[in-house]
């Protein structure tokens, strides 16, 4: 395996001090609520969120799926970004295990969903239609945080359509970095948002449901139901507590670090790169398909992984330094120099 590793922000490994924490952490039952380090990282999650409560699960796509189940019925809908994950990634649970039907619409430029288009994708009171319950956004989409501005509109046209809100904040503190607010700020537009600890922040597992006392204990009821209910999860809720007390400040440095690679990239004629000013740890770069696997097979050889194909996506995280983008970019360069 390659030393730098650009392929995702899942990748990262737990530093010595996490995995210190990890050790240390005091434990108890979590299915009895009897777990002390868990009930911290809920508590730490809420307040740095603004909600009333929050709930650790396993995973991203355990945490959009017990806000869905959570929000709506069976025979409700929710409206959705076509490329977001809790429509496209996370292998249709609403639907199969929920009976919730999505209603997909295609992105902005900017990763928002069009308002007048949501508003026309809502169905009418009426037996021949689903109930469209719920509007689920992303924050953010490929890289990009969405605008500020655009959350108080949602949450205007969510109460006077009376639509619930859900954010799937998986990068939501690489979002607030990069519109220069808090997590807090944008989280108070929703009714439910999501959260990973194991991207930007480098926990090795887990995610938290943030909304609020009465919602999460409904959803800790679905989340039992989904098998997900943990023990002495305090050994994975410490890695998480330590990312959210020592790993938010330095998340700036992937951003630059991603600036620089879009930089040093946009020098090689033979590539096109896309990193807009809303972009924050993720560059994208379309590479001429003749040359697209023997690209990815040479990075390998210098200890360099990327996603196959043409259009690659390139993300920074607390693993990789600003010395490794140098060596990235000159690799790179020299493959396309032979």
């Amino acid at each position: 395996m390659g030393n730098i590793d650009l392929r995702s922000d899942t990748l990262t490994k737990p530093s010595p001090a996490m995995r210190a924490a990890i050790t240390d952490a005091e434990v108890g039952d979590d299915v009895y609520g009897e777990d002390p380090t868990v009930n911290r990282l809920e508590a730490l999650g809420a307040d740095l969120l603004g909600t009333e409560a929050a709930l650790f699960v396993s995973s991203g796509t355990q945490s959009n799926l017990l806000a869905l189940l959570t929000h709506c019925g069976r025979g409700d809908e929710y409206i959705v970004g076509q490329k977001a994950h809790a429509y496209r990634y996370e292998g249709g649970g609403a639907a199969v295990l929920g009976s919730i039907q999505p209603q997909p619409l295609d992105f902005e430029p900017d990763g928002t969903l069009h308002l007048e288009r949501v508003a026309e994708a809502i169905k009418p009171c009426d037996s021949h239609f689903a109930r469209t319950h719920l509007l689920c956004l992303e924050n953010t989409v490929d890289g990009l945080a969405l605008p500020l501005d655009y959350f108080r509109r949602v949450h205007a046209f969510a109460q006077a359509h009376d639509l619930k809100t859900h954010l799937d904040g998986a990068r939501i503190f690489n979002a607030a970095i990069k519109s220069e607010t808090s997590v807090r700020d944008i989280a108070r537009d929703f009714d439910s948002i999501s959260v990973c600890l194991s991207k930007g922040l480098g926990a090795p597992v887990g995610s938290l449901l943030c909304s609020s006392a009465g919602f999460i204990t409904e959803a800790r009821r679905w989340r039992k139901v989904l098998g997900g209910g943990m023990r002495q999860a305090g050994l994975l809720a410490a890695a998480g507590i330590f990312a959210l007390e020592n790993n938010i400040p330095r998340m700036e440095a992937d951003h630059q670090n991603a600036a620089l690679l879009a930089k040093g990239l946009a020098e090689i004629l033979e590539l096109q790169i896309d990193y807009s000013a809303a972009q924050t740890n993720m560059v994208f770069v379309e590479a001429p398909e003749a040359q697209a696997v023997g690209l990815a097979e040479y990075l390998k050889q210098q200890g360099i992984l990327i996603q196959g194909g043409k259009n690659i996506r390139l993300v920074t995280h607390l693993d990789i330094s600003t010395d490794d983008i140098h060596i990235v970019i000159r690799a790179f360069k020299t493959f396309f120099s032979q």
